[in-house]
């Protein structure tokens, strides 16, 4: 069967039915994170797709599948499409006056943390790869870790909605998962011009394209921000309002990247605005309920679909064994370099912000990667190095959603519960 049968309704409905019937089974049985039971059995599906397939090779699942998946273009559907509803929906609930409160931390966390980690795992790779015959250059090994090194706020704060954090940590640990994104794939376009040659590499030059891009997205995030902001507070009419925030997020996000800023950056601080000034100072109560509802409603949708799709690519690396195996020695590199990533920071900025017990582990195993480390991966172009890289993502990013995201609420509930219990025994 040809791919092109798969036209892009078919495709959307496709997804959609899967995501409900999934969806469905999950609440009803697994009773898991949207996000952990979604992945999980999309991956299960894959398997079993991939199972069938070997046991009635007439049939041809898995070569369908591959066609259907393919076809759909994963880094487009969700760097030029998804993302930016997702972060404005993310960010739209997040509360400014504790992210003001621990803006240190969440800068740190963003820049410093995420530079941090990319030499770490980018210098790792390069030696574990060498290690195993499977060499990867050090320029394309660092580009690996800027992919890897950010965490997903999708995934990171669907996972948070079910565990007891105190607010104050919360809006730490989902702040700097919002820009953490966009200073990792502003940080990922750097290298990888530099790994393909299209550009000579200069750390003057870098951190002019950091500074830009990164910058740019905070103050094109804030002015269209404000503009919306100022459109809503003239009006009471909540369609037009929720039509206002929704321009704002589609005709925001192509016109940040027609001006070369960061748009992932950009959309994060537009969420903010609009969830703090904007909630509370432009809209009716009628307006504000109706606002929320819509882009939760759009969150939870596109989280389905984002991390259903995450479990169906398995079967584009399920054949490559010995580039599976090169992702299993990956991950407690990766939760290393995040470990040492956090606590540097945290460490050198204790005298001004303590976060508590619980601010270590919920960042590093709370600190789960996602579809943008998955769709960074797959806008590699061909060559050597791009296989190894995609296998290592998509074994990070299972194990970070399906293990990471199922166990990091009962770890912080365990901390939590410990830290009362030592509280209650007398000195």
């Amino acid at each position: 069967m040809d791919q092109s049968v798969f036209a892009p309704f078919d495709v959307a409905a496709i997804l959609i039915l899967l995501a409900a019937l999934l969806g469905y089974a999950n609440y009803r049985f697994l009773k898991l994170p949207a996000a952990v039971g979604m992945t999980l059995m999309g991956a299960l599906a894959s398997l079993t797709i991939i199972a069938l397939g070997a046991t009635f090779p007439a049939w041809g699942l898995a070569q369908l599948i591959e066609r259907f998946l393919i076809g759909i273009d994963f880094h487009a559907t969700l760097m030029e499409g998804m993302l930016s509803f997702l972060l404005f929906a993310g960010a739209l609930h997040v509360d400014w006056s504790h992210m003001r409160a621990n803006r240190a931390v969440i800068l740190a966390l963003a820049t410093f943390g995420v530079l941090i980690s990319t030499g770490i795992i980018g210098i790792g790779t390069w030696w574990v790869g060498s290690m195993m015959g499977a060499a990867i250059s050090l320029p394309w090994a660092l580009v690996f870790g800027a992919l890897i090194s950010p965490t997903d706020p999708v995934a990171v704060m669907a996972i948070l909605k079910r565990a007891a954090v105190p607010p104050s940590l919360q809006a730490t640990v989902a702040g700097e998962s919002l820009f953490n994104d966009g200073v990792g794939v502003v940080v990922f376009g750097i290298l990888l011009a530099g790994a393909t040659g299209a550009e000579a590499f200069t750390w003057s030059h870098a951190a002019s394209d950091f500074l830009r891009e990164a910058g740019g997205g905070v103050t094109f995030g804030l002015v269209t921000g404000w503009i919306a902001f100022r459109a809503m507070r003239s009006i009471d009419d909540y369609t037009v309002e929720v039509m206002i925030s929704l321009a704002l997020v589609m005709a925001g996000y192509s016109l940040a990247h027609a001006l070369h800023v960061s748009g992932p950056v950009a959309m994060a601080v537009a969420g903010l605005f609009i969830g703090n000034a904007g909630v509370a100072q432009a809209m009716s109560d009628m307006t504000r309920d109706y606002l929320i509802k819509f882009w939760e409603l759009i969150d939870e949708v596109l989280n389905a679909v984002l991390f259903l799709l995450i479990g169906l690519e398995v079967v584009l690396i399920s054949r490559q064994t010995g580039l599976l195996q090169f992702g299993l020695v990956a991950i407690p590199l990766a939760l290393f370099a995040r470990w040492l990533s956090v606590a540097l920071p945290l460490l050198l900025l204790r005298r001004r912000i303590d976060l508590g017990e619980l601010a270590i582990p919920t960042l590093v195993w709370g600190g789960l990667r996602g579809g943008i480390s998955i769709a960074l991966a797959l806008s590699l172009p061909n060559g050597p190095y791009r296989m190894p890289i995609v296998a290592a993502t998509f074994v990070i990013v299972l194990f970070s959603v399906i293990i990471q995201g199922g166990s990091v609420g009962g770890l912080i509930n365990r901390i939590g519960q410990r830290g009362m219990d030592q509280g209650d025994k007398p000195a």
